[in-house]
């Protein structure tokens, strides 16, 4: 009898050492901060104008980084060089852009004569002023102007602007992650992917 004590004696001790324990880890989890998140403020041109910028980051650093010398570079033959992809972007950037203004606000060429960008400065010019308008068409229609309906300028479509952005982020990440190819046949890791000091 006095054994079985002993047993549920120290079964209880052990317990009570547990549940202490695991309050203290508790305590000491809630002590350590964590981490912040961004909050967004809820609407959703700001998120677009974020994600526009984001991928104008990315692009205008390719442009940058990318050697002059290798800008006609081209995986295959019947693709386009990184020049061209550039300026297509662009190009495009401004389709997008003219179809939300509903006034042409830049060139507006599926692929801008090469012609007309020889040098890279050029190239990187014309690619940032895309970036920098449609993020300004962007603050400028703002939260009401995501609603507004406009024709799609490569379909006949009325859609909203919110998705005509959307559809131009991502014509702008799908070419990203083309240029990303270029860089690594090139044995280069792109700017965005190189170790943050």
């Amino acid at each position: 009898m006095i054994r079985r004590f002993a047993i549920v004696l120290a079964l209880a001790v052990g317990l009570l050492a547990c549940g202490a324990h695991a309050a203290t880890q508790t305590a000491s989890a809630k002590k350590v901060a964590k981490p912040q998140l961004q909050k967004s403020s809820g609407r959703i041109s700001d998120d677009m104008l974020e994600s526009w910028n984001s991928l104008a980051k990315k692009l205008i650093e390719m442009a940058e980084d990318f050697p002059e010398d290798k800008y006609d570079f081209r995986p295959s033959p019947e693709v386009r060089s990184f020049r061209q992809l550039m300026l297509h972007i662009a190009g495009v950037n401004y389709m997008f852009i003219n179809a939300v203004k509903g006034v042409e606000l830049g060139k507006a060429e599926d692929d801008p004569a090469l012609e007309n960008y020889r040098s890279k400065r050029a190239v990187v010019d014309f690619l940032t002023k895309s970036f920098a308008d449609g993020a300004s068409v962007i603050r400028e229609k703002s939260e009401r102007g995501m609603k507004q309906q406009v024709k799609h300028p490569f379909a006949d479509a009325l859609v909203t602007t919110h998705s005509l952005w959307v559809a131009g982020v991502e014509h702008g990440a799908e070419h990203y992650g083309n240029l990303v190819v270029y860089y690594r046949l090139n044995k280069m890791v792109p700017p965005s992917s190189r170790p943050r000091r």
